[in-house]
């Protein structure tokens, strides 16, 4: 029987439903997952005064060691999504790290911070290369950026969004002077609100990891809200796509895929943007704070631009590159650009709206061009192998997570100025884009769906 043709109704009208079916729960699903990671540079405004102990160096060490317990089991879980289950394995990653998550809210001293953060880390860890390898589950090539692209937009969003609400929670129990008057905020349940902040973010993830367990289809075969044919259509176009990218390529083991140079390449590429990334947002209230002795509530609005332009430059990259199938530019010139725009921030003390503009341009940069780089691996990897490269280049990657805050940290303790620590982010870039495009990968090609 032959497959369907690219252009079938009947493909079409799946393609649309698994849009409309999966993204919106997966994207809400990261938006938990990515304030579950970060909220820690809103809840360390008040928990450093409430602990002293817990400084600057503290606060970077321990979110770093989030990154440490996830590159532990990012590979395993990404062949896991591959070889098992999607539904149960992703169930079980949300309810333990939603756990998790609102159990920091009971540290005390920073080896109890350590010990939460680090096991946060391994229980999330899969989480994100195994719903990029589940994309492709679901997704033909001609959709693959633009569906990570909605996907992905859960980041910034989740930046967009935690740091209101976390700023309404986080002044459980303290004090503060409103038009020359001091107005006490009650504690709630006894706990303040750095600790709401862990919980209330904490509890949604287990509330949507049993939620996925009841309504997410493995594969479209499993899919109720699809008719039998649409099925049949999707899942021959997926397995055309496959024996295409397989033909005349030698069958790769996950160790082949694991040592392969274009994966431990960009592995290194990622790790450079991912250091950056993290350093910039687990510290930029704090880099506000001290640049301008702004108010919490003042902050919590400015940190919200950065991710704005970054959503628009998350569904523009990933609309552009599906749309010319090129992958390699499209990630190399968002790194560049925010680069740049990170280099010249500190040059712009003084003057807050030219400093927001700079981190709005560096977080657009940082968030856009991961849309067209997820593309990459496919591109010479297939099934498994790809799986299992995904989750090595996310966990190596990642460990950028721990670098990032720990520079920051580290530089700001020792001269007082997070200035240095900005120029080795942007520099980091600039290495990950020249990786990138040194490799070759991605250049403008055919669309293996099409004859």
């Amino acid at each position: 029987m032959p497959l369907e043709s690219a252009s079938s109704p009947l493909l079409d009208s799946a393609r649309r439903k698994a849009y409309w079916h999966l993204l919106p729960l997966l994207f809400f699903c990261y938006v938990i997952a990515y304030v579950d990671r970060a909220n820690v540079s809103i809840a360390k405004l008040t928990m450093s005064k409430d602990m002293p102990a817990f400084d600057n160096a503290v606060i970077g060490f321990g979110a770093g060691l989030f990154f440490i317990g996830y590159f532990l089991l990012e590979v395993p879980s990404a062949v896991l999504i591959e070889k098992w289950s999607a539904r149960r394995l992703l169930t079980r990653i949300m309810v333990v790290w939603g756990i998790l998550a609102a159990l920091t809210a009971v540290v005390r001293t920073p080896y109890q911070f350590y010990t939460v953060r680090f096991l946060l880390g391994l229980s999330e860890a899969g989480f994100f290369p195994g719903i990029v390898v589940y994309l492709t589950h679901w997704f033909p090539t001609r959709d693959r950026s633009k569906a990570l692209a909605y996907f992905m937009i859960a980041t910034p969003v989740a930046q967009i969004l935690s740091p209101k609400i976390s700023n309404a929670l986080i002044t459980i129990g303290t004090s503060e002077t409103i038009n020359g008057v001091v107005v006490n905020h009650p504690k709630v349940l006894g706990l303040v609100g750095w600790q709401w902040v862990y919980i209330a973010w904490g509890l949604p993830a287990v509330l949507l990891g049993a939620y996925i367990y009841l309504k997410l289809p493995d594969h479209p075969r499993d899919a109720r809200w699809l008719t039998p044919e649409e099925r049949s259509a999707l899942e021959a176009e997926l397995a055309r796509e496959r024996a295409l990218r397989s033909a005349g390529r030698p069958r790769m083991t996950v160790f082949d895929a694991l040592s392969h140079p274009k994966v431990l390449a960009l592995a290194l590429a990622f790790f450079g943007t991912v250091t950056a990334n993290y350093g910039i947002e687990f510290f930029l209230p704090s880099i506000l704070q001290q640049w301008y002795k702004l108010k919490l509530n003042d902050i919590t609005w400015l940190i919200i631009l950065p991710p704005i332009l970054a959503v628009t430059g998350q569904l523009f990259v990933g609309w552009n590159s599906d749309r010319t199938k090129e992958r390699r530019l499209h990630s190399i010139i968002p790194i560049i650009i925010g680069a740049v725009a990170l280099g010249l921030a500190p040059l712009t003390q003084g003057n807050l709206v030219l400093t927001i503009a700079c981190f709005m341009v560096a977080m657009g940069g940082i968030k856009a061009y991961q849309v067209a780089f997820w593309a990459l691996p496919g591109l010479f990897l297939t099934e498994v192998a790809a799986a299992s490269s995904i989750g090595l280049i996310n966990s190596i990657g990642n460990l950028g997570g721990f670098l990032g805050p720990n520079v920051m940290g580290i530089v700001q303790k020792m001269t007082g100025s997070f200035s240095g620590a900005i120029y080795y982010l942007s520099c980091s870039m600039l290495v990950s884009a020249t990786i990138i495009f040194l490799l070759g990968l991605g250049h403008r090609e055919k669309d293996p769906g099409t004859r």
